[in-house]
Order: structure tokens, then sequence, then C-alpha cells
């Protein structure tokens, strides 16, 4: 049987002043429709690569992945990208920073008044009715993300990406996104991928947990299959002996690559920076042009 999402063999090098730097090698994953999966790892792992490969931002140098048994080659509707920095255009209001994607990817299937309760619909099940008329500068970090996530569901994707999509904001902030995206998932079933750093969040959100091995040339590690019933209660959770031997699990690989890791040269650490920094920054602008175009 083939799987919704398969991760196949997938490499990728980047051309750097110090040579080529292999960023992955050969990271393999099947992905079922419905599934939430995490990656985790330490900063240069390269999670970051793997999810805008399968956004279609990157192209892998070997192997690739395939949708549905289609080969991904650019980006599309069907993969909605949710990036750490929001990245909502701050002169339109927050329903029409949704309805812009919802025209780009409706306008010949909804009519006019479809359009617009599709992006009320979407805005609804994030909790933000109450502020459609507000432009971003006039809400807060959680409230941009929210929108941000209406408006990657409003595209109906086949896969939601998530690249840290809570690590700018506060703790109570992120607990309340958290219980929002689980009721999300619960009701629309959507198959997710979510870069994390943190370890609490990977478990109490995820089908299973995908652990990175360090860079470069990096690969997965371990996959750990979480068995948690749903819908889960972070409270109920917090003394449960299952949810803390998979949380002891995450931490004991994280902290054996960090002993493990090699010391980097300066020369490896300016390159590694330099990547990820242009990697994440020219995803977000190919991502902004798509929805703005």
């Amino acid at each position: 049987m083939n799987s919704y999402l398969n991760i196949d063999h997938v490499g990728i090098t980047f051309p750097t002043d110090n040579g080529p730097l292999n960023v992955l090698d050969n990271v393999n994953l099947k992905v079922e429709q419905g599934e939430f999966i995490s990656l985790i790892g330490h900063s240069g792992c390269g999670k970051s690569t793997v999810l805008n490969i399968v956004a279609g931002l990157l192209q892998a140098t070997e192997g690739g992945v395939l949708l549905e048994n289609r080969e991904v080659r650019e980006p599309g509707p069907d993969r909605a990208v949710v990036f750490q920095n929001h990245s909502l255009l701050p002169w339109l209001s927050v329903y029409d920073n949704v309805r812009l994607a919802v025209d780009q990817v409706f306008k010949r299937t909804k009519s006019k008044a479809e359009r617009d309760e599709w992006t009320r619909h979407n805005l609804e099940l994030v909790h933000m009715s109450h502020a459609l008329d507000r432009k971003p500068d006039e809400i807060s970090g959680g409230m941009k993300q929210r929108v941000g996530i209406a408006r990657a569901l409003a595209m109906e994707p086949k896969v939601l990406l998530m690249d840290e999509p809570f690590g700018a904001l506060d703790s109570l902030t992120r607990t309340h996104m958290q219980d929002s995206l689980m009721e999300i998932q619960a009701e629309l079933n959507n198959t997710v991928i979510m870069i994390t750093h943190d370890v609490d969040e990977a478990v109490l959100l995820s089908d299973r947990i995908i652990m990175m091995t360090n860079g470069p040339s990096a690969s997965i590690g371990e996959i750990l299959q979480v068995e948690l019933e749903r819908p889960r209660d972070r409270l109920s959770l917090a003394e449960d002996r299952d949810y803390n031997h998979y949380r002891a699990e995450v931490v004991r690989f994280l902290h054996e690559r960090h002993v493990g890791k090699r010391p980097q040269t300066a020369a490896e650490t300016a390159t590694d920076a330099g990547a990820g920094q242009d990697e994440t920054q020219g995803a977000q602008e190919k991502q902004g042009l798509r929805l703005a175009v």
C-alpha cells in the first residue's frame, strides 16, 4: 500500500564558498493521511530544509517527495506553510490576509459569497472572528499566528507544514495555541508536519516524533511512536507514565546527540548559520510572493 506522503531517499547539497555542503543525506519517511508528525533535533540538523523540500520551496539534490503518488516539484496550495514569523501583509486586515489566499485558490470554484463565508469560517476556527478589520500591527503575536494558521487552513491543504509556529510566543499563549491546534486537527483530520524544539510540545501533539541526527549530512536518527489516546489533556498527562516515558526518550536522544557533537570550526559555523538564515528567508519570500501575486 502506498503512503499518503513519501519522502524518498532525500538528500540536498548547497554550494558554498568553502565547497559543497551536504545538509541532508538519505532521509526516508512515509506519512499516512491524518498523521501529526513532529521533526525535532539540534539547530543545523536540516529540519527546515526537509519542510521546505516537501513544500516545494527547495529541490532535493537526490531523491524526491511524492504526495498521493505525484512528485512534488514546486509550491502548491495542497501544501500550506506556517512559518515562525507570521508573514502577514501589514497593509491588509486580518480578513483580507486570509481572503487573499482564498481568492487565489478558489477563484474559479467558489462564488464571491462562498469565498467570503469560507474566509470567515476559517477565522472562526482559530477564534479570530472578533478582529476581522484589524491590521497585523493592531493584534498580538499569538493572534497573528492564529491568522497565519487560518490562512493556511483556508487553502484546504492536503498537508499543513509548520516551522516552529509557536516558537516566538510566550508560554501561556503557546499553550493556548497548542490546544487550538489539537482541536482543529481533531475536527479536520489534517496531515501535519511540524518542526519544534520543544520536547513537551512534540509529545503532546504528535502521533510520531522524527528525531534528526546532527548536521551536516543529517538524516533520521530515531522515530518514536506516541501511543497516547486522543483527545489529550496536558494536565492529566503531566503525571502519566507513558507520557513521561516518551518525553524521556526524546530528551535522551537529544542529550546523546549534544554530547556527541564535534565542535565546529569557525568556517563551518559561519556556513551553517548563513545557509540556515538564507534558506528560511528565501522560503518565506517565495511563500509570500506566491500569495501576493
